[in-house]
């Protein structure tokens, strides 16, 4: 018998079997564990949305500039910058893929003395074949 039966067969014994696999009950923005068939989700300050599968993160850089950190993320087929304050916390947890959704918050609400992770710009640029 495969676990992952054995966790859903314990659950419906427990009553709740529509309980999600994986995703954090007290925080949906982030997955309990790390796992295999996950996404990540960039979303702009107006609304606009973009989703990768973590299957296709190649590389990750963490740059720690002294003005704003920045992250590259290098997928198969395009590159995501995450311009913030404070992300190297981010990064580790992009190494684990936990994150499900990285909002981009607006300028104004950025406090640079806040020692908070913030990311304050999302670019994606599609990689030159």
């Amino acid at each position: 018998m495969s676990q992952g039966f054995n966790l859903k067969f314990d659950r419906m014994r427990e009553n709740i079997p529509a309980n999600t696999d994986g995703v954090n009950q007290g925080n949906p923005d982030r997955y309990d564990t790390p796992g295999y068939t996950r996404n990540v989700c960039f979303v702009w300050p107006d609304g606009k949305r973009m989703f990768f599968n973590y299957a296709y993160l190649l590389a990750a850089e963490f740059n720690p500039r002294e003005d704003m950190n920045e992250i590259k993320l290098e997928f198969s087929g395009q590159t995501v910058s995450l311009k913030g304050y404070g992300l190297e916390g981010l990064f580790m947890e992009l190494l684990d893929h936990l994150p499900r959704v990285v909002m981009a918050v607006d300028e104004r609400y950025v406090s640079k003395t806040n020692h908070s992770s913030f990311v304050q710009n999302i670019y994606i640029k599609k990689n030159e074949s």
